[in-house]
């Protein structure tokens, strides 16, 4: 009978934390309270299923983890100050939704945070304490909005000048 480590079976998939760990080190425990560190979350907005094929890039000064879109993902880091960068990899741009924040880390909580990726894909991301609101929305409502309105223009004026010319 083989017997299986259970530690082994309950992990996810993919790692969550750095093999090596952050800059500077820490020796996978010890550090400030139970739970230090940061909790985030990445979303993007549900017509903007593309993303869903890229992962995206997070770095804790420069210390890139694995974050899967729409889970609650908790990174363990020691008390402190850190800068938070994420970002999308995509095809034109390159990166899409850069984002930066310093946080400080400390208290035995981590620290709530939520990433949403632009609409338009040279806005910057959104990044902060939950809830945060999609950046782009402008943008992308008017190109959306400016060639129907060109195109509703067109048909109704056409419409328009053979109805005055049938009457003449």
């Amino acid at each position: 009978m083989i017997r299986q480590n259970p530690v082994a079976v309950t992990m996810p998939p993919y790692s969550q934390y750095p093999t090596s760990g952050p800059p500077g080190g820490y020796g996978g425990g010890g550090y400030g309270g139970e739970g230090d560190g940061i909790a985030l979350t990445l979303k993007f907005f549900p017509l903007a299923f593309m993303l869903m094929f890229f992962k995206p890039v997070v770095t804790v000064n420069g210390q890139p983890y694995q974050v899967p879109w729409s889970k609650r993902t908790v990174i363990p880091l020691p008390p402190g100050q850190y800068h938070l960068h994420v970002h999308v990899p995509y095809l034109i741009p390159t990166q899409v939704g850069k984002a930066d924040l310093p946080i400080n880390v400390g208290g035995g909580r981590p620290i709530e945070l939520e990433y949403k990726a632009p609409l338009w894909a040279f806005s910057p991301g959104s990044l902060g304490s939950p809830p945060q609101k999609y950046n782009g929305v402008l943008a992308t409502v008017l190109i959306m909005v400016i060639p129907l309105a060109i195109l509703l223009i067109c048909c109704c004026g056409s419409l328009f000048t053979s109805m005055f010319s049938s009457n003449s």
